[in-house]
């Protein structure tokens, strides 16, 4: 029994990694209709902004102590995060929204702009691997033969608690209407007086910051940074994304959780080097037996 709750544990951490980037997936696609393929990038933006915002604080200028640089780093990185995925919005989606562009060249120029943030990180910074600080002091408890820290608890609370903060936003606040109504209909939204740029910006503050607290997250539980750290977990994240239904925050949530339980359950049955087959094999059959994932709806188009 110890072996099962342990192995739980470590899947709801790694859900919590994959749920927290699939929330700015879904997020930015149920506003816009845009699969933002940059978000992954912006997750590694944000490991490397807090690796840089923690090393300046806890450096011989400010020197503050781990615990308040960890306090200060998760707004700060958040913000600034936040900040990477507006710029991105304002110059490469924002033209080709007002242009008009076809859905498939906004597609093509979020895969360039990931590519960007990838290789100038590569171009600035070099190829070497950097390690993050500790932040924290670890604490291991055990339980009955459960082994678990408290930097694991505080991913998963964290990744439970931004599911909580965004469904509130999204289903009881006027913003959040305002959104719904955007991907329902983008071309009446305006004539009721709602500016639509302010809610497509809000939205991607709101994906951005939270890919920045996973990217902190991840750094302080696997403190190694590299430029194509976000490559990787955020296909995955996006395909959890869409199993669970892209553009519905229940969707990216449990679909996060969803991954995460499948990858760890493979590996305590078979080799690591089947992880991402079996992974990836038994979310294709989901789909294939629901389209529209597990929370998504059958949309029809308007022509």
């Amino acid at each position: 029994m110890d072996f099962i709750i342990q192995n739980i544990l470590n899947a709801l951490q790694w859900g919590s990694f994959y749920a927290l980037i699939a929330l700015g997936y879904t997020l930015v696609y149920g506003v816009l209709r845009l699969i933002n393929f940059a978000h992954g990038d912006i997750f590694m933006v944000g490991a490397y902004i807090a690796f840089f915002l923690s090393g300046t604080m806890l450096g011989p200028a400010l020197g503050f102590s781990p615990l308040v640089t960890f306090a200060l780093a998760i707004p700060l990185t958040m913000a600034l995060t936040a900040c990477v995925g507006v710029t991105l919005e304002r110059i490469a989606y924002r033209p080709l929204r007002r242009k008009g562009a076809h859905r498939l060249y906004v597609v093509i120029t979020a895969l360039m702009c990931g590519l960007i943030l990838e290789y100038s990180n590569l171009a600035v910074l070099g190829a070497s691997r950097l390690k993050f600080p500790e932040l924290i002091e670890k604490t291991i408890w055990n339980i009955g033969g459960v082994t678990f820290t408290n930097l694991k608890v505080i991913v998963i609370v964290a990744a439970v608690a931004v599911f909580a903060f965004l469904n509130f936003i999204v289903t009881k606040t006027k913003i959040g209407m305002a959104m719904r109504g955007i991907s329902y209909d983008k071309f009446a939204i305006p004539l009721m007086g709602i500016p639509i740029d302010t809610i497509i910006v809000f939205t991607f503050i709101l994906g951005s910051g939270f890919a920045g607290l996973a990217g902190l997250l991840f750094a302080m539980s696997y403190p190694i940074l590299e430029p194509f750290m976000g490559m990787i977990i955020g296909w995955k994240a996006f395909i959890a994304a869409v199993v669970g239904g892209i553009g519905d925050i229940r969707g990216a949530f449990y679909g996060g959780f969803l991954l995460g339980f499948i990858e760890v359950g493979v590996v305590t049955v078979f080799p690591s080097t089947y992880r991402d087959l079996f992974a990836f094999t038994i979310l294709l059959i989901i789909l294939w037996i629901k389209p529209t994932g597990l929370f998504g709806m059958p949309q029809s188009t308007k022509i």
